[in-house]
């Protein structure tokens, strides 16, 4: 960036605050010289000096100076053609509003930690006349299904309200699990603390009575010889809550590389499955326009349902 650009605020951004829209446009300078430009004044809005938390308003003119100098020199990976297809074909439901993605197992919502591309870079890549794409909520990087990812800004607001509010989303997700799943569980309210682990610092979360309420309720789908289909319905939305609270009542999450024991080992390698078998089946919430109750499904993957259906047998 190299001269000065004048920004008019569009609707969709109105209220926004302006250190956060900087950090949109100028995504690959460091906040600390962000903030610096807006604190010399070199940053206006409508030619007026504003603070780092001023809202704006459609129709504002932000003046952005020019900051080459102290941009980083950003890589931005490209998805494959492959990813590109299986994405187009992962997309369960899209208006003006919101997409619902059936998100594969093994893909990142985003990028980070060593990752240059997630779901959410992927789809900017692949939709590049989209001007907001942005997730709504996330999945653990092996979890497989349904993501919703705003196209607006206020969708994206109102639906993560929602999902800070709790009372009218509800998510539904499968998993295989260890053993026989002790019928009479039909719900766990177990408190969960995060730690790290001392040794490689990895992100760790236990039952602990210090630790946040966390409410899971339970369904037995169908009992297998070694491992049972469970159906679970989280309360609350805890860090590998539905993890953590399968491994409480004895039954790990098959594939779960953090939370299964040595038997877990042993019943996934009979069966033929390495990668963790837990799935985001369904999310229903109100339509962030319209205020419908809207309910996105996602299938299983082919190989997990291939797998369900040899445990049939």
């Amino acid at each position: 960036m190299s001269k000065v650009r004048f920004i008019e605020v569009e609707e969709d951004r109105a209220d926004q605050r302006l250190d956060n829209f900087l950090r949109y446009f100028l995504n690959n300078v460091p906040k600390s010289r962000i903030y610096r430009i807006i604190r010399k004044g070199e940053v206006r809005i409508n030619g007026k000096r504003a603070k780092p938390d001023t809202k704006l308003i459609a129709g504002d003119v932000v003046r952005v100076p020019p900051v080459s100098d102290a941009a980083k020199v950003v890589e931005i990976a490209q998805p494959g053609q492959a990813l590109r297809d299986a994405l187009k074909a992962a997309v369960v439901f899209e208006d003006d509003c919101l997409m619902a993605v059936n998100k594969p197992s093994g893909l990142a919502v985003h990028g980070g930690s060593g990752l240059k591309l997630g779901l959410i870079e992927s789809l900017r890549a692949d939709r590049q006349s989209e001007k907001f794409l942005e997730l709504v909520h996330r999945l653990d990087r092996d979890t497989s299904g349904v993501v919703l990812i705003a196209k607006k800004r206020k969708c994206l607001t109102t639906l993560q309200d929602e999902f800070r509010a709790k009372q009218q989303v509800q998510k539904t997700y499968w998993c295989l699990v260890k053993g026989q799943w002790p019928i009479q569980t039909a719900r766990v309210d177990a408190p969960l603390l995060r730690h790290e682990e001392s040794k490689s610092g990895e992100r760790r979360v236990s039952v602990h009575k210090d630790g946040k309420a966390s409410v899971t309720k339970f369904r037995l789908l169908k009992q297998f010889e070694d491992c049972a289909w469970v159906e679970a319905k989280p309360v609350t939305g805890r860090t590998h809550q539905i993890r953590v609270h399968c491994q409480y009542v004895g039954c790990p999450i098959l594939g779960d590389d953090k939370y299964q024991d040595n038997e877990c080992e042993v019943i996934a390698k009979k069966i033929g499955r390495k990668r963790l078998f837990l799935h985001a089946a369904q999310i229903s919430i109100p339509h962030p326009k319209t205020r419908e109750e809207m309910t996105f499904g996602a299938d299983l993957e082919p190989s997990l349902k291939a797998l369900l259906a040899r445990l049939s047998k």
